[in-house]
């Protein structure tokens, strides 16, 4: 390999360069990863236009996919050449409170890949062998990408509700998380009921997986969700409190609201729907690395794919505005040289 890569970095906020970097070995605990594809996040904004304190220059992306170039020293359990992802966790500590009970997404000295360290819009990347999911080889690199961050946290809020089997579970937003959701919940054995604004998505929807449509401007989705029984589990993957607040009364009495979009807008709820039927409103992050590793097995049987856009990594500029403006159906993908050979189903 070339003693120098190609990277797009930001100097600043919104400011896109290409640039090379010098390649480093890898530190203890860490595995040097030759980039085959990295998917374009909405939560890459956080980078972009430097919602976090961020160290500038900054390389962003966090579903990233690839092959391990180099090992560095005391690292276990991976091997050179083997493709692996990174998502938006860079690794837990593994000594802390939260670690040492087991809640590895709390990890109170966990990095944020692309944020507090260079993520994966680049040919080259350093990765914490703790942070690491194995990828199923019967996924391409390209599409194994979007379900590193999209994909996780949708089927990890979905694999940890309380709904059972046949139950009715409701997604809420038919967009770069809400289609894998839509995917995830009917191959798990629910009831779907998809909640979008108008009737471009309905026909996809069903498509994707859903037994039922609601249009959340031709009706008051909540209302709608009561007769089909109610729902328990409404899964909110649009930003926004108010979508939290308009479908919060469909939930059956101890069902549960489980917000994944971000947003600056409070959730407004009575006392009286909160109290009266036990419902309840959670948040979900993501997963930990075991869950990657479940999602991505998962997806790879069941047939769950992200639809993708794929363009080359000097375009990421182009992809992330593309992104942020609502326009890719419905997740950007950068390819590198080194996984120009990879073809989405």
């Amino acid at each position: 390999m070339n003693e120098t890569y190609k990277a797009i970095e930001l100097s600043g906020p919104g400011k896109f360069s290409e640039v090379k970097k010098p390649l480093l070995d890898p530190g203890p605990n860490q595995v040097r990863i030759r980039v085959e594809a990295c998917g374009v996040c909405h939560s890459d904004a956080a980078t972009v236009e430097g919602l976090f304190p961020i160290d500038w220059p900054r390389v962003p992306g966090h579903e990233v996919v690839g092959r391990i170039d180099a090992l560095g020293p005391v690292v276990q359990g991976w091997a050179l050449g083997q493709r692996v992802g990174v998502g938006f966790l860079g690794g837990s500590c593994g000594y802390c409170e939260f670690c040492r009970n087991g809640d590895l997404v709390n990890c109170q000295n966990q990095e944020f890949t692309g944020i507090h360290h260079d993520g994966g819009y680049a040919e080259v990347m350093i990765a914490k062998a703790s942070g690491l999911v194995s990828i199923a080889e019967d996924l391409s690199s390209a599409d194994a990408a979007p379900l590193l961050c999209a994909g996780i946290t949708t089927f990890s809020a979905l694999r940890n509700a309380p709904a059972k089997a046949g139950d009715l579970v409701a997604v809420l937003g038919i967009g770069g998380l809400g289609h894998l959701a839509v995917q995830y919940a009917r191959h798990m054995g629910f009831e779907v009921a998809a909640i979008a604004r108008g009737t471009n998505t309905a026909e996809l929807a069903k498509k994707l997986g859903a037994h039922h449509y609601i249009d959340s401007t031709a009706t008051d989705p909540a209302a709608a969700l009561q007769a089909l029984g109610g729902a328990k589990v409404i899964l909110i993957t649009a930003s926004g409190g108010k979508t939290i607040a308009a479908t919060f009364k469909g939930l059956r009495p101890g069902g549960v609201s489980i917000a994944l979009g971000v947003g600056p807008e409070p959730i407004e709820v009575t006392g009286m729907d909160l109290i009266f039927a036990s419902r309840k409103v959670e948040g979900a992050l993501t997963g930990t690395p075991a869950t990657g590793d479940v999602t991505l097995r998962f997806s790879a049987l069941s047939g769950v794919s992200a639809m993708i856009e794929t363009v080359p990594l000097n375009q990421a500029a182009s992809a992330y505005a593309k992104m942020m403006d609502g326009k890719a159906r419905f997740r950007m993908v950068l390819v590198t040289k080194n996984g120009a050979g990879q073809s989405a189903r």
